[in-house]
This record gives structure tokens, C-alpha cells and sequence, in this order.
């Protein structure tokens, strides 16, 4: 009966998800609350819940203070000169715009929010492909496999949920994913070295400079090329690209993108931005670079690291009282949406624990599993990760799937902690997922039909997941029963 009830909740917490009849936050406080009662646990369910919340609080923490932490150091114009670089060398060489832009979208990356990683890209690089003839499906397949990579840093949500689910501290499922998460950036630069080779190849070489004009300083709009943008293309006559299916030549390119225009405009990294610190810009570069390396040490919890960052980030930059409380407000809406499905998740992982479903649920899994394989339960985690985030939501698989395969893999002797860093390997291919609104956004706003971006990118997602797991195997993070 429990079997029954365990699998029952998940399928049920996964179609209202999937259905968007309920919101995630919803569906894992009602769903769980539901079937846990249908399960016999009566007024204990609450407690149940409390206890599995009370371990999730240096989650939720860590995920409120670090969107705080990168949200003001973007506010504060810490990336604007990296930004600038970047459009600087980039030139009119297609090689260096393409690599750029899987360095941009890193960079920006680091805030674990792809909305505004692929708001910032497609502002500061769309107009150069468009006057360069570059093809926009390149930028969106660039940019979707290094947000894809970035993902997993702990506040960008994966982490935290499987870590949350497995009930485990987000800097044990991460810091030894670190030289597995650089190798899959580094797939990532030799991909976009390739694809700009390509594009090179395809517009005969260099753009000629005239044709670039204002490219490597200020660049126009993404709003109106956003709009336009399609396909590359280029033949004997004079270079542009094919937009809606029609030739534009690049006269016609240069009223969609107006050169007295900023790319930033409007955007997070406006040059206008009253938020800006230039003279803080040392201080802050430096206050980022300890708390990097900090995190990596791992000599102190992440929750307290961001905290204490943020804190000095804001007190130092912003030192009116008034300013202090704009900073954070202004970053609520992702604080809320992200802490509140952590913290809602205790509902679901106390009903199955307490209840226990989850223990029953893992039996019968394992019986189903032949012992031969059992030990490779966490490789066969980290494959499984690619479809099932790719079909299925991340609330679906972290806190409907993995505690079942965990709690399987564990009578093989396979640890959670290596169940959960193999499950965050499949992110690359999840974030290129209909079903990632930020993925929407980003072809939305490059002008890119979804089909033509999943036939570039959904097989280098799968190469750089596949390559992900293979370090993670090799260094040992992600371990064999």
C-alpha cells in the first residue's frame, strides 16, 4: 500500500506541475499533505514536515543570500567592464564573437538566474551578429550550454534541490563537482571555438570592418534585432542576414540597430543604472574573488559566506538605510520564487520519509534493479538526469525521482552524496527543456525558432552532461558502489 501511495504522490505532484494546473510551491505542500494523511499519519504530519524544513534552512539560506549577493554586484556594475572587454576583442572576427558569448553568458551566469543571463547576452551580442551576418541559432546554442553548465552552482536551483531532497549540505553535493563543472565549460569554449570556426568558414572569412561599423563599441538594441533575428546567410551579394526569410542587406540591418544606441539599455548592465559603483569597483572585484575562494576551501558553511558577503556588499556600497532596503527588494521576486519551493519541499520529503513510503518505494526498486547493476547506481543516475530533467521539471525529478533511486542505490552501498552529484551532470540538456520558461526567452528574444536551436544544441548538451559525469567518475566525486 505504501509502494502504491509513494508512487501514486509523485505521479500526481508531477502532472499538476507539468500541466501548470499548480504552482511547484503549491503542489508540494497540498499533494504530500493529501497522501500522507491517506497514509495513516494524522496529526503527526505536521511535525513530519517541520523536522524535514529544519534541515533545509542553510538551503534556503544559502539560495536568499547569494541572488542577493550577485544581484548587487550586477547592480553595481562589477561584470560591466568584463562585458566591455568581451565586445572589445570580439571585433569582427566570428571566432572571438562566438567564443564571447559563451564567456558572457558564464560570467553573468554566476547570479544562477538564466533570465537574466540570456537578457544580458542577447542585449550586449545580438546586434553584432546581426550586422556580422552571424547566424543567432549559434548565439542561443552558446549561451544555452553555458548557462546549462553554471546551472549547477549551488544557488542556481539543481544543487539545492538535490541536495535539499537527499537532505544534504549543498557544499558537499558541490565543491567536489567544481573541476567537473570547469571541464564542462571548457567543452563547452571548444564548442563555440568550432561553431565560430564554422561561421567563419561560411561567410568567407573576417568580416570586413566597414561592415561592422560601431560592432565593438556600443552596439544597438536586442529589442528590435530581438524581433528580426533569424538564420545567418550570406551569397554573392552584398552581406546580411535572412530574416523571416528574406534577404536584408546590411544597410537595412543598420536601421534595426541603431549605432547611437546601448545595447544595455533597459537591461541589468544599463550604463545609466543609478545602482553604479565605479569607484567601488576594486573593493567589490576583490570582496567576490574571497568569496570565491572561500567557497572552494570549504572551511566555512556557504549559507554563512554569502550572508556575511552580501551584508558587506551592501553596507559598503550602498550606505544609506533607504538604499539598503531597495537593494534587496529589488531582488525578492527571485528570493521568493526559489526559497519558498525549498522550504514547501519539506512538506514532501517529510511525508515520505515519515510516512515511510520512501523506504518501501526504494524496495521495491531494488528488487527490480539485477544486483549486477546496483553498483553503478549513481552513473545510471547521472544518465537517466538527461531525459528525465529534459521531459520532466527539476521539482519533478529532485524531489519526485532521486530520493527513490538514492534510497535504492543506498542497499548497494552507494552513497546519496554520489547520487546527488551525478544527478546534477544532466543539467546542460535540461536547461534547453521547453518546459525552462528561460529557455523561451532566450530564443524569443534572438528570434530563433525552438526546433532550429534544439537541433544545434541538444547533442553537445548531451556530450558536455556525458563529459560532466566522466570527470565527476574519474576524480572520485562520483563514486561505485
Amino acid at each position: 500500500m505504501l509502494v502504491i501511495l509513494g508512487f501514486g504522490m509523485v505521479a500526481v505532484f508531477m502532472a499538476l506541475i507539468m500541466t501548470k494546473r499548480m504552482t511547484p510551491v503549491l503542489a508540494l505542500i497540498v499533494v504530500p499533505t493529501i497522501f500522507g494523511l491517506f497514509a495513516g499519519a494524522g496529526l503527526g504530519i505536521g511535525e513530519m514536515a517541520l523536522d524535514a524544513i529544519g534541515g533545509l534552512a542553510p538551503t534556503a539560506a544559502l539560495l536568499m543570500f547569494a541572488i542577493i549577493y550577485f544581484g548587487v554586484m550586477i547592480d553595481v556594475g562589477l561584470f560591466d567592464p568584463i562585458v566591455r572587454l568581451i565586445l572589445r576583442i570580439a571585433g569582427n572576427d566570428p571566432v572571438k564573437v562566438v567564443v564571447g558569448t559563451a564567456l558572457l553568458a558564464a560570467v553573468i551566469s554566476l547570479d544562477g538566474d538564466g533570465s537574466t543571463t540570456f537578457i544580458v547576452t542577447t542585449s550586449a551580442l545580438l546586434p553584432i551578429y546581426l550586422r556580422l551576418g552571424l547566424s543567432p541559432v549559434v548565439l542561443t546554442c552558446v549561451a544555452g550550454l553555458a548557462n546549462g553548465v553554471m546551472n549547477i552552482l549551488p544557488w542556481g536551483g539543481p544543487t539545492a534541490r538535490a541536495a535539499a531532497a537527499l537532505d544534504l549540505q549543498a557544499s558537499d553535493v558541490f565543491v567536489p563537482m567544481i573541476p567537473s563543472m570547469l571541464a564542462g565549460i571548457a567543452v563547452v569554449f571548444l564548442f563555440a571555438w568550432h561553431l565560430g570556426i564554422l561561421e567563419r568558414r561560411r561567410l568567407g572569412g573576417d568580416i570586413d570592418a566597414s561592415v561592422v561599423g560601431g560592432a565593438s563599441g556600443s552596439t544597438g538594441s536586442a529589442g528590435s534585432g530581438g524581433r528580426s533575428g533569424g538564420r545567418g546567410s550570406r551569397s554573392g551579394g552584398p552581406r546580411g542576414v535572412v530574416i523571416a526569410d528574406h534577404r536584408i542587406s546590411t544597410e537595412s540591418i543598420r536601421t534595426l540597430v541603431d549605432d547611437h544606441d546601448t545595447a544595455m539599455a533597459d537591461t541589468a548592465l544599463d550604463p545609466t543604472r543609478a545602482t553604479l559603483r565605479p569607484k567601488l569597483l576594486w573593493f567589490n572585484a576583490a570582496l567576490t574573488v574571497a568569496v570565491m575562494v572561500l567557497l572552494v576551501l570549504d572551511i566555512l558553511p556557504l549559507a554563512y559566506i554569502f550572508m556575511a558577503a552580501s551584508a558587506i556588499a551592501i553596507l559598503v556600497n550602498f550606505p544609506r538605510v533607504k538604499d539598503q532596503a531597495e537593494r534587496v527588494v529589488a531582488h525578492a521576486p527571485s528570493i521568493v520564487g526559489v526559497v519558498s519551493m525549498v522550504l514547501a519541499a519539506g512538506v514532501l520529503i517529510g511525508v515520505l520519509e515519515g510516512t515511510g513510503m520512501v523506504s518501501a518505494m526504494a524496495e521495491w526498486v531494488s528488487a527490480s534493479i539485477p544486483s549486477s547493476l546496483g553498483a553503478f547506481s549513481a552513473v545510471i543516475t547521472g544518465l537517466l538526469s538527461m531525459p528525465m530533467t529534459f521531459f520532466l521539471s527539476n521539482d519533478a525529478f529532485y524531489f519526485g525521482i532521486l530520493p527513490v533511486l538514492a534510497e535504492s542505490a543506498a542497499t548497494f552501498g552507494v552513497d546519496p552524496v554520489d547520487m546527488a552529484r551525478a544527478s546534477i551532470t544532466g543539467q546542460v540538456v535540461h536547461m534547453q527543456s521547453p518546459l525552462v520558461p528561460a529557455i523561451l526567452l532566450l530564443v524569443s528574444l534572438a528570434g530563433v525558432n525552438l526546433g532550429d536551436h534544439h537541433k544545434k544544441v541538444l547533442w553537445r548538451a548531451v556530450v558536455v552532461s556525458l563529459v560532466m559525469l566522466l570527470v565527476a567518475v574519474l576524480i572520485g566525486a562520483v563514486g561505485i558502489g
